[in-house]
């Protein structure tokens, strides 16, 4: 089954996508396939950074044809300037991944700590250490938004069969 992870953002938009298989020969079944992130031009408005999001997504999305997508929940926002833009991000995901008949799996950063670390407070250090370590990677994934999206397909993983 292969899991694609978001963590969604206008400016960065950071992807991960994993395998889950009980065969793999990985301790916890999962392999890593791919990171990375689509970025946006500052000086694109807003409706030209959801385009430049949008056909980002339907690459990455014909390249690995996931079985589902799992995607950070907008759990709380300090900002609404930000907010508004990541919700507008989350819609074009949303739409495109409905579109084309993929399940998704929403989930609150606490939620994909605790399926990570075990500690739902956990620090973004820790987060991505332990991907780093649950993937059998030899470095941490950069930027942080392509390290995101992995935790968040490893939390993915385990409501998948």
């Amino acid at each position: 089954m292969i899991i694609l992870g978001i963590d969604p953002g206008t400016a960065i938009t950071g992807y991960g996508v994993i395998e889950k298989a009980g065969g793999l020969k990985s301790k916890n079944g999962l392999r890593y396939i791919e990171c990375g992130y689509i970025r946006t031009s500052p000086s694109f408005s807003d409706a030209e950074r959801l385009v430049c999001l949008q056909k980002g997504l339907l690459k990455i999305l014909k390249k690995h044809e996931p079985d589902v997508l799992a995607i950070e929940k907008l759990y709380f926002f300090k900002n609404l300037k930000t907010a508004m833009p990541v919700s507008q991000a989350k819609g074009v995901i949303l739409l495109e991944a409905a579109k084309k008949k993929i399940p998704i799996l929403e989930f609150t950063p606490p939620q994909i700590k605790i399926s990570v670390t075990g500690f739902g407070r956990a620090e973004k250090k820790q987060v991505q250490y332990m991907v780093k370590m649950i993937l059998g990677l030899e470095k941490i994934p950069k930027p942080d938004d392509a390290a995101d999206a992995l935790a968040v397909c490893i939390c993915g993983s385990n409501f998948v069969k």
